[in-house]
């Protein structure tokens, strides 16, 4: 039973928004962006999907266990069914119903062609972002991925070449129709015309709330995020165009040297991998009227950052903790003090 008091039979026929793209890519902006919409419901990171896709790749590229499992009579149809079940089940139950649901886990679409074959009906946007400002943000971040050596920016400057060769093919492959890329420096410089196009794309009417996304955030009834999530403390605020060139003079001299040849897709995506920076375009009024907002309320926003920051300690602190107890066997039941969920 949704907000409106309707009832929502959720299959695997309705069609279900994926997002992706890579960490640090304006995913979580666009999410909370369709999250303002009355119709969206898309929520954190589920972190399981993901996963699992990447747990059922490896067990057909495996023979030994796809022969266990034909052995054990799971067939590909079954196993297609349960994942698809199970993807499902966590989209539509880790948060309210809504008319439309919505998935942001960034590498799920390292999946998309299998994914529409679950779910025919689904719809997939790819965030694209300069790959010189997705290594930066993960790297001074300390953004933790599998493969990335955050010590080494050529390296991994090579893995976002691989990942988002692998995601923009088969976003290519599923056609215009299916899957629309969509550029995180177009989106934050004119948030008006992408939002019209985003949501003409996903069949979804037009609603100013999308533009407003921050008077919603962790209001009640409104947008919830992650204290976990990096860039909670980044979507808090209102559409802006402080981090579109963070990098410039942060990248080490050689790999600028050689950037057209350690990440040839940025000139595939559209990015001139010799400028530094880049020509990305001009903001519109909204967007420069937000940025001198938040610049001249500097102070108001750093206490915002700062007290997610404060809950996001204290939540790794009781988790670390829990875990050494867990490992050590003991019984002890440490007491949870209740963290504030506004933050003020």
């Amino acid at each position: 039973m949704g907000k409106d008091s309707k009832k929502y039979v959720y299959n695997r026929s309705m069609p279900i928004i994926f997002i992706g793209g890579m960490p640090r890519s304006g995913t979580t902006l666009l999410r909370v962006m369709l999250d303002a919409h009355p119709d969206v419901r898309c929520g954190e990171e589920t972190r399981v999907i993901p996963r699992l896709l990447s747990l059922k790749q490896q067990w057909l590229k495996s023979p030994v266990e796809s022969k266990r499992l034909e052995e054990a009579g799971i067939s590909g149809d079954v196993l297609d069914n349960a994942v698809a079940s199970f993807t499902l089940e966590i989209i539509a139950r880790h948060g309210e119903p809504a008319p439309r649901l919505c998935n942001k886990d960034p590498f799920t679409l390292r999946s998309a062609l299998y994914l529409h074959s679950l779910f025919p009906k689904a719809k997939f946007i790819l965030l694209i972002r300069d790959g010189r400002a997705v290594v930066h943000s993960i790297i001074s971040r300390k953004v933790t991925i599998t493969g990335f050596d955050l010590n080494d920016y050529r390296q991994c400057l090579q893995k976002w070449n691989s990942a988002m060769s692998a995601m923009y093919s088969q976003c290519l492959s599923l056609g215009p129709d299916v899957c629309m890329p969509v550029h995180y420096e177009q989106v934050v410089l004119q948030p008006r015309p992408w939002m019209e196009s985003i949501l003409k794309f996903l069949d979804i009417p037009w609603n100013e709330s999308v533009l407003h996304h921050e008077e919603l955030v962790d209001k009640p009834g409104g947008i919830s995020i992650s204290k976990l999530e990096r860039s909670s403390d980044q979507v808090i605020k209102p559409i802006n165009i402080e981090a579109l060139t963070k990098w410039v003079g942060q990248i080490p001299e050689d790999v600028v040297r050689d950037m057209a040849n350690v990440a040839p897709m940025l000139q595939t995506l559209g990015y001139d991998p010799n400028a530094n920076p880049p020509d990305y375009g001009k903001p519109d009024q909204f967007v420069l009227k937000n940025t001198n907002f938040i610049k001249k309320n500097e102070q108001i926003w750093a206490s915002k950052e700062k007290e997610l920051q404060k809950q996001r300690d204290l939540l790794k602190k009781i988790y670390n903790r829990n875990k050494a107890a867990q490992k050590s066997g003991s019984n002890s039941n440490f007491e949870v003090k209740e963290i504030n969920d506004n933050i003020t």
